[in-house]
């Protein structure tokens, strides 16, 4: 099965959730109106869209069934393909110029930073790149070892100190360990953090002035894991963690298992950060880069 197919099986809850709403409201042969406008409206916001992005989407909906352009449902998702698109450009891939690059990874309990750690590790490595793993969680002594077996699995180096330890001194060690070896990048796991707990939020400030001691421009990337499952949840996440810590990015975990994926929207027209990977699966290669056109025609295809 190829990419483009697996995406299309992955997000079929999605679709479900819009596509096939809107189609089923569009009338046979009959005029679109302002009451079929709003039951797309409708939709958009129960799927997770935002509001933001349903407005923006929707005006211009509005605007083109007053100029007479939009006739049926292939009319409609003409315009609602473009849309969408264009609403997710800008900017979705990751930046890995230096040599080596930092990623700091950062969210809340369960949303699957561990593992999304591991397959990003994985990807890189498949792509010949060297990475070192920062066992920077060392709250839970769970997390550490969960990052070791991924360590070894993906052949990894991992940089780790004792359960309770410091962790800025565990990520300024990994990174240290980085460019005395001339590995190509550093991921840094960071604790679960609830957006509630301020001192954890305070940590992670600290982690990134330690970072910088060693590479001033680091971390090269910081990027927020949200569960797609969570829907509205997983945008109020990133509005929090992007006023604390300043984001570059967001993963978006689970998209096979939800009809929420329309989430992903919301999180950029609300919080203004890209959408770099999206999980689609268990599998060590369903963490797959970003592509804004591939997803939206998966969706409508």
């Amino acid at each position: 099965m190829g990419l483009f197919d697996k995406l299309k099986e992955k997000l079929v809850k999605t679709k479900k959730s819009i596509v096939e709403k809107i189609e089923a409201v569009i009338p046979t042969g009959g005029k679109i109106d302002e009451s079929t406008i709003e039951e797309i409206e409708e939709i958009l916001i129960s799927s997770d869209v935002g509001v933001k992005a349903t407005d923006e989407i929707v005006s211009i909906l509005r605007k083109k069934v007053k100029e007479g352009n939009v006739k049926n449902f292939t009319d409609v998702k003409i315009i609602l393909k473009e849309e969408l698109v264009n609403l997710l450009k800008n900017n979705n891939f990751l930046n890995l110029k230096s040599k080596p690059s930092v990623i700091l990874v950062v969210g809340v309990n369960g949303v699957g930073k561990t593992t999304t750690i591991g397959k990003l590790g994985h990807k890189f490595i498949q792509e010949g790149k060297s990475v070192v793993f920062a066992a920077a969680d060392t709250f839970r002594a769970a997390a550490i070892e969960q990052l070791e077996i991924w360590a070894k699995r993906v052949g990894a180096d991992i940089i780790k100190h004792k359960s309770g330890a410091d962790p800025a001194a565990v990520a300024f060690d990994a990174v240290e360990h980085a460019k005395a070896k001339n590995k190509d990048i550093v991921i840094i796991d960071t604790a679960g953090r609830l957006h509630t707990k301020q001192p954890l939020m305070e940590e992670l400030g600290k982690i990134n002035r330690v970072i910088k001691k060693s590479i001033p421009d680091a971390p090269h990337e910081t990027l927020l894991i949200l569960d797609a499952t969570t829907g509205q949840n997983a945008i109020r996440q990133a509005s929090l963690f992007n006023e604390i810590i300043g984001l570059t990015g967001v993963v978006v975990t689970k998209l096979d298992g939800t009809a929420k994926g329309g989430v992903i929207f919301g999180i950029k027209k609300e919080i203004g950060i890209p959408v770099k990977l999206i999980g689609i699966g268990e599998d060590i290669d369903d963490l797959k880069k970003f592509n804004p056109h591939e997803f939206v025609e998966a969706l409508f295809d």
